[in-house]
């Protein structure tokens, strides 16, 4: 039988932190909430970094703005690679076309031996 982990929600994160801001001590507050002291720690570093969009989940941290922006970056260069190769393929079709319709044998770019 597998542990199951425990999620804690944003209110219980935040009680917590008010205690520790109260002046309790790490450990009164982890035996009293049955919670590991460096648990308190993390909560307590993550509010204090961002207390404004601290806690979004249930423990599982969101995609961050800057992250995002990145993303959204890569994608926008990645379409432009796209479209220019789509491009290159469009103008080397197009010179098949036209070297199929003339008769012109394609250029390997090597010179005939004599």
């Amino acid at each position: 039988m597998g542990l199951v982990r425990r999620q804690f929600g944003k209110e219980f994160k935040m009680a917590a932190i008010q205690r520790l801001e109260q002046g309790v001590s790490i450990g009164e507050v982890a035996r009293a909430l049955e919670v590991k002291p460096n648990v308190l720690h993390r909560w307590r570093r993550e509010f204090r970094q961002g207390p404004g969009n601290v806690f979004p989940g249930n423990g599982k941290p969101r995609w961050s703005e800057g992250r995002i922006a990145e993303l959204e970056r890569k994608v926008g260069q990645q379409v432009l690679e796209i479209d220019f190769l789509k491009g290159c393929l469009q103008r080397i079709d197009e010179q098949r076309m036209l070297q199929a319709l003339t008769g012109n044998p394609r250029s390997t770019g090597r010179s005939k031996k004599k």
